[in-house]
């Protein structure tokens, strides 16, 4: 039965349940991924290090959505992409070699990240700028707690239910496959405001926005990768103690990125990114240092706090951008953010192996170019701070 409701005939609905729907995959596959890794696949920092770099690669060529966009149209090539994300995250567990878990990943990551292009291109393109950071904070505390409720899920059935990866992986990837399936049938498709650009290109004026990118596609890398890695690898963190790592964090997320979308909107992007970039440089520069269990975990929950400010680049980039470059700059700039992120995770792995403190000092140095290029932002596309 085709059910018609406000909710289920609105663009704004159509962006909640695909911001709902990726953890359900994603948070299952990437908060038993070390540990999978390690205790399943016998895997040591070079090989995770290649993993990583190999589930960035359809981040790299995410620019290829304009090609794809040939052929469907943004809305369909969501639910495509959203059911690839699922169909990975499904057959992880039943193949538990190197080589499964690399083909795997991959199948799962171009679903992602294809997903993660287009739900950016189509939030920029819908919703209105001046209340865009407020939306995207919306969309990120509803990630968090779609996210928590599936690793509070997790926490329990691997530890009273004593059910396996095979099982969870395998559920979580049927779920979001049911719900590409379920967004397919039921919303309508909307018409574009605006053809969007359908060629390649580079402008001169959103460089800002290329190099920030690029350099948070390696301040990510190095968190997601290595500081989750540090936990398991040197502090012996068990699989159950990292999904309530992930619930504390998740939960914190959940709690505050609604206000900093609106702390976005007060005080503008450029103080916003200010104060993320330079938080960064010190939290990897205390990471450098980490010597005891206590203190890697703070450092971890601390750095998860700041990711929500990122949101402050992409209304940046909504304010400078014509509307027609959205969806080509959009997927233009995955590209970029992932070239970092599949050269850093196999080099800085290769680094781990000869010094751990090493990688978080290349992190501080990249967060502090980031810092720097704030200063350059052009102040006449920038709202100013509110004063009220």
């Amino acid at each position: 039965m085709n059910v018609k409701t406000p909710f289920l005939a609105s663009r704004e609905g159509l962006l909640y349940l695909l911001a709902a729907t990726v953890p359900v995959a994603f948070s299952a596959w990437n908060s038993l991924l070390n540990n999978f890794a390690v205790e399943v696949v016998r895997f040591d920092g070079e090989k995770i290090g290649l993993l990583q770099s190999l589930r960035e690669v359809p981040g790299l060529l995410a620019f290829t959505i304009v090609f794809v966009l040939i052929f469907l149209r943004q809305q369909s090539a969501a639910y495509l992409s959203l059911a690839l994300l699922g169909i990975g995250t499904m057959l992880t567990g039943f193949f538990p070699s190197t080589v499964g878990l690399y083909v795997t990943t991959i199948v799962m990551s171009v679903g992602f990240h294809y997903l993660e292009t287009l739900h950016s291109s189509l939030s920029l393109q819908w919703i209105d700028k001046n209340k865009a950071p407020s939306f995207l904070g919306k969309l990120s505390s509803l990630r968090s707690f779609i996210g928590l409720g599936i690793l509070a899920l997790l926490y329990v059935l691997m530890q009273y239910a004593n059910v396996g990866y095979t099982a969870i992986y395998a559920l979580s990837g049927a779920i979001t496959v049911a719900a590409a399936l379920f967004a397919w049938r039921v919303f309508p498709h909307f018409k574009d405001d605006v053809i969007q650009e359908n060629r390649l290109f580079l402008r001169r004026k959103y460089w800002i926005f290329y190099v920030l990118t690029f350099l948070a596609g390696a301040r990510r890398q190095i968190v997601v990768v290595f500081a989750g890695f540090l936990l398991v690898e040197r502090f012996h963190f068990s699989v159950q103690n990292m999904l309530l790592l992930l619930i504390v964090n998740t939960v914190l997320n959940m709690l505050c990125a609604p206000y900093v979308g609106k702390l976005i909107e007060r005080f503008g992007e450029n103080l916003s990114l200010k104060i993320e970039y330079g938080s960064i440089v010190l939290i990897f520069v205390l990471y450098a240092m980490v010597q005891s269990l206590e203190m890697a975990v703070g450092l971890y929950v601390i750095d998860n706090l700041f990711f929500t400010i990122a949101i402050a680049l992409k209304t940046y980039f909504q304010k400078i951008a014509d509307a027609r470059d959205i969806a080509v700059t959009s997927s233009i700039g995955f590209t970029i953010n992932h070239i970092s992120a599949v050269l850093l995770p196999f080099s800085l792995g290769i680094i781990w192996t000869y010094s751990v403190s090493a990688v978080f000092l290349i992190g501080a140095f990249l967060a502090t170019i980031s810092f720097c290029l704030t200063f350059l932002m052009p102040k006449g596309v920038m709202h100013e701070p509110s004063v009220s």
